[in-house]
């Protein structure tokens, strides 16, 4: 089974970027979909942007034209590029693989992202 950890969270002023990076121990060359969800406190996960093997993404519509996710296949990384940060974005950051595309997901262990002047 794939681990996953994420790096890249941290505090950031309304209107900047944060590059969120998701490791994973072996290739993810065959993994059929990744991604990230978000936890806010008090709120239930909710997924942010998906990608799968061949590269096909999708976006909340609340994150989309303001994140981009891509995959390194050759660094078994996938990242979330969050520019134009709203304090609304503020939440826990987890990192998902769905390798066989069947919903049954592992998880890293999450990232902070908090966003505050």
């Amino acid at each position: 089974q794939v681990q996953l950890v994420e790096s890249g969270g941290g505090l950031v002023q309304p209107g900047g970027s944060l590059r969120l990076s998701c490791a994973a121990s072996g290739s993810i060359f065959s993994i059929y979909a990744m991604g990230w969800y978000r936890q806010a406190p008090g709120k239930q996960r909710k997924l942010v942007a998906t990608i799968t093997s061949g590269d096909t993404t999708n976006y909340a519509d609340s994150v989309k034209g303001r994140f981009t996710i891509s995959r390194d296949n050759a660094k078994n990384t996938v990242y979330l590029q969050m520019n134009s940060l709203k304090p609304e974005d503020t939440a826990v950051y987890y990192c998902y693989a769905d390798p066989l595309g069947d919903g049954h997901y592992t998880w890293g262990q999450g990232t902070q992202v908090t966003v505050s002047s």
